[in-house]
C-alpha cells in the first residue's frame, strides 16, 4: 500500500494518472485531497462503486510506476550532470596547463634572450603607446 509521504511527494504526477485511470474524477475534486491517500482512496469508492482493497491495489501500483519513472528521470538528469561537470573539469584543467607552458615557455626566453625580450616588451610598449597617442589626436581634432 501506498504511504502519505508517497503519494504527496509524487502528487502532481501520480494525480494526472489517477485522472487517466479514473477519468470521472474532476481536478476540483482531485484539489480537495491533495495530496491525502485516505481521501483519495474515498473519493474513488465513491465515484465508482469499487471495492477500497480494489482502489489501494490501484493506487499502489500507479504511484510505484511514477515513482520509478521519477527516479529514472533523476537518474538520468544526475548522470547529465556528472558528464558536464567532467568535461568542465577537463576544459579546466587542459587551460591550466597551457597556461602553465606558455608561463614556463616565457620564463627559459627571458633567461636564455634577456636582452631581446626587453628590447621586444620595450617595442610592444612603444608602439601601443604610439597607437593610443594618435587615436587620441584624432579625437581632439
Amino acid at each position: 500500500m501506498a504511504t502519505q509521504e508517497q503519494v504527496i511527494g509524487n502528487w502532481n504526477q501520480l494525480k494526472g494518472k489517477v485522472k487517466q485511470q479514473w477519468g470521472q474524477l474532476t481536478d476540483d475534486e482531485l484539489r480537495e485531497v491533495e495530496g491525502n491517500y485516505d481521501q483519495l482512496v474515498g473519493l474513488i469508492q465513491q465515484k465508482t462503486g469499487r471495492a477500497k482493497k480494489e482502489i489501494e491495489n490501484m493506487v499502489t501500483k500507479i504511484n510505484e510506476e511514477t515513482s520509478g519513472v521519477m527516479r529514472q528521470a533523476s537518474q538520468t538528469a544526475r548522470q547529465y550532470v556528472d558528464q558536464a561537470s567532467g568535461a568542465v573539469r577537463d576544459v579546466t584543467e587542459r587551460a591550466r596547463e597551457r597556461t602553465m607552458e606558455g608561463y614556463e615557455e616565457a620564463r627559459e626566453m627571458l633567461r636564455h634572450r634577456p636582452v631581446e625580450s626587453v628590447a621586444v616588451a620595450f617595442g610592444t610598449g612603444l608602439l601601443v603607446g604610439l597607437m593610443i597617442g594618435l587615436m587620441a589626436s584624432s579625437r581632439d581634432a
